[in-house]
């Protein structure tokens, strides 16, 4: 660490290890539910300022979840491995292939489902719900495929608020969410504003955040704003929410 980092303050984190976040098994699919969600519930564990869910679910070869109804959620979908194939009642669909990102706003309401596009392989994606700024927005859905190289040893912004001139797909919150694929010994550095906090998630690997030691599945809730330095171990896949806790 070089005396800049140094006296500047670190975030508050409070790290959740992979064995302690619940899951679920329904043989077509398998789920990781890090906030309470379903059948799941905590009411110490409801989420972190705008963010309410944040899943981690695979599904098997051909397995679909089926048209189900939201209504005032900013719906997130990360494309983590295989092909993510969306529908919803207000007729969009497609494929999305790992970088993928999609937003679907459900405000006055809108069914959507999920299907495993591929009959052989798994397919596992992220998905999360922020509390929009507004209730009873229009419905709509926005979506963009990245590539490997748009994450590579640097945090690719890939939401941002609606509105705003930044990288990413809007969303009607002060929220942001950062992708990144390190390689072995790559680092990289992002300040949370203050008034801000969030979610750190690492997909896959093993590295450093700030002083904790994080492997595959590991998480940590980011309670106020400050400095988070984050140092690959090996090859890491990593996600990163930072949003105002008092909306």
């Amino acid at each position: 660490m070089n005396q800049h980092e140094a006296n500047r303050d670190r975030a508050a984190l409070q790290v959740r290890r992979n064995e302690e976040i619940f899951s679920a098994d329904g043989g077509w699919f398998r789920a990781r539910w890090h906030f309470s969600f379903d059948q799941y519930h905590n009411p110490k564990n409801m989420g972190i300022g705008t963010l309410r869910v944040f899943n981690h679910d695979t599904l098997m070869p051909g397995a679909i979840w089926p048209m189900h109804p939201h209504r005032d959620v900013e719906g997130i979908t990360y494309v983590v491995a295989g092909e993510f194939e969306h529908a919803d009642s207000l007729g969009n669909g497609g494929v999305l292939y790992p970088g993928g990102v999609q937003r679907m706003r459900l405000g006055t309401g809108a069914e959507h489902s999920e299907r495993n596009h591929s009959p052989s392989s798994e397919m596992q994606f992220l998905q999360l719900w922020i509390l929009p700024s507004e209730q009873g927005l229009e419905p709509s859905v926005e979506q963009r495929q990245y590539q490997e190289a748009d994450r590579l040893n640097k945090l690719l912004q890939v939401l941002r608020p609606e509105g705003s001139d930044e990288q990413g797909i809007g969303v009607y919150q002060d929220a942001r969410i950062y992708v990144s694929r390190l390689e072995d010994g790559a680092s990289i550095e992002h300040e949370v504003p203050p008034g801000h906090g969030g979610y750190f998630y690492l997909v896959q690997g093993r590295l450093d955040l700030n002083a904790d030691a994080l492997a595959s599945g590991d998480a940590a809730y980011i309670r106020d704003g400050g400095y988070l330095s984050i140092n690959a171990r090996t090859t890491c896949e990593l996600i990163l929410v930072d949003t105002i806790l008092e909306a």
